[in-house]
């Protein structure tokens, strides 16, 4: 009865505090970008562009500097921290940690939302588990309903949060407590659900299959391991240069240096393309329901500056996670595979590879191919988006899994 009542608890407090999170950055960005809208924030003098950035980031990192929870830990990190018994994070520190997260994505990072999230979720489960006095031993599956309860309100999607938690975090309490896991999951994305946007894909054909969309996996699923090799390399080439070359000689002003680059960045790029920053989310959702259309030339560019983005990005310290910035980049893939495919003769929308391309480029990246599926199936209820997600995941997975460990890649 008492851990019933924790996971309608821990649902429902995640559920609030992560509505909150996610007001206070929309809140921060009209502020910070004068009412303009993502599309419409190049319209802004050129050296604000690069002030906004500049300073939060400078701003987030002297954060850091004094408490370096405030970028450090997530679920994971938690769960070690309390079967260790070592020192756990106050509510101060979450809320620190909420504020710097809110001000990178404010501020034109492009990282996510999400890792924060369960780290709310988290920590609102641990000390709920002490408030209720529940067995040691419950720990860490109380932590994973913090988690997936965070998760399933930020995405509003409850089912891939569900099994984003049982994958990442609680797999081995799937036989005995899954449910518990499932009722925190839909409280937080019951309270969501009213609040906040999820990607909704409007164009699902349900359970109607067409062949050629099994067809055209198979040239894909080259496709896209090309461009996940690409991602890969781009990155590591990138990150090692900024160390060795720049982090490596001034190590001292190191807070200025991720600034002044990350400022740098980001302002550029958003004077080049706004669709090129932030987290991704409003461009997924364009590119998944056919609103949003770009040249395939603007695409590929698009694809590396993404890259780029994302990389500096988590190099700066902006807080934040991957998952949507993920899926952006893989959605822009998935589209421009589909506008090849189409000249190539083939009858298929560019915009069903784009919900694809999103869903694969998270499953491979972050080694969940699990909720990649689920992810696909949640959003778009479509079997030739689900299907062809779970080749492609499946296949591009061990391919890549040959060459590279891409956790170790990730870090």
């Amino acid at each position: 009865m008492r851990l019933l009542l924790a996971s309608i608890i821990t649902g429902l407090v995640s559920g609030i505090l992560v509505i909150i999170y996610d007001l206070l950055t929309r809140g921060l960005q009209f502020v910070l970008f004068m009412g303009h809208s993502i599309e419409e924030v190049d319209q802004l003098p050129w050296w604000y562009l690069y002030l906004i950035p500049f300073v939060a980031i400078l701003i987030v990192n002297y954060m850091i500097e004094k408490n370096e929870i405030v970028k450090a830990y997530g679920v994971l990190e938690i769960a070690n921290i309390v079967e260790k018994h070592q020192k756990m994070y106050s509510l101060k520190d979450l809320l620190l940690k909420m504020l710097a997260s809110s001000l990178s994505l404010a501020s034109g990072f492009a990282v996510g939302n999400e890792g924060p999230s369960t780290a709310i979720g988290a920590l609102v489960a641990h000390q709920i588990h002490h408030a209720l006095q529940l067995p040691k031993k419950l720990i860490r599956l109380m932590l994973s309903i913090g988690a997936s309860s965070a998760l399933a309100a930020v995405f509003v999607s409850p089912i891939t949060a569900i099994m984003f938690a049982i994958e990442n975090i609680a797999y081995e309490f799937v036989k005995n407590y899954i449910g518990y896991i499932i009722l925190g999951s839909l409280v937080a994305f019951n309270l969501s659900y009213h609040i906040l946007d999820s990607l909704v894909f409007e164009y699902s054909a349900g359970k109607f299959m067409d062949m050629t969309y099994i067809i055209a996996t198979f040239l894909f699923i080259p496709f896209m391991t090309f461009f996940v090799y690409f991602y890969l390399i781009m990155k590591d080439i990138v990150l090692k240069f900024l160390n060795n070359a720049i982090l490596h000689q001034f190590r001292r002003y190191r807070n200025l240096i991720f600034a002044i680059i990350g400022g740098g960045v980001i302002g550029s790029l958003m004077i080049i393309s706004p669709y090129a920053v932030f987290s991704g989310h409003e461009l997924v959702k364009g590119l998944i329901n056919n609103t949003t259309h770009f040249s395939l030339a603007m695409i590929f560019v698009l694809v590396v500056l993404r890259i780029i983005a994302t990389t500096i990005s988590m190099y700066a310290n902006a807080v934040g996670g991957v998952f949507v910035a993920f899926m952006s980049i893989g959605a822009l893939m998935g589209y421009g595979f589909g506008e090849i495919a189409i000249y190539l003769g083939l009858d298929v929308e560019a915009f069903y590879f784009a919900a694809i391309g999103a869903s694969v480029f998270v499953g491979v990246n972050m080694k969940l191919p699990l909720t990649a599926i689920v992810m696909a199936l949640e959003i778009t209820y479509d079997y030739n988006v689900i299907v062809p997600t779970g080749f492609s995941v499946a296949i591009i997975s061990y391919i890549v899994s040959l060459n590279f460990d891409i956790k170790k890649l990730l870090q």
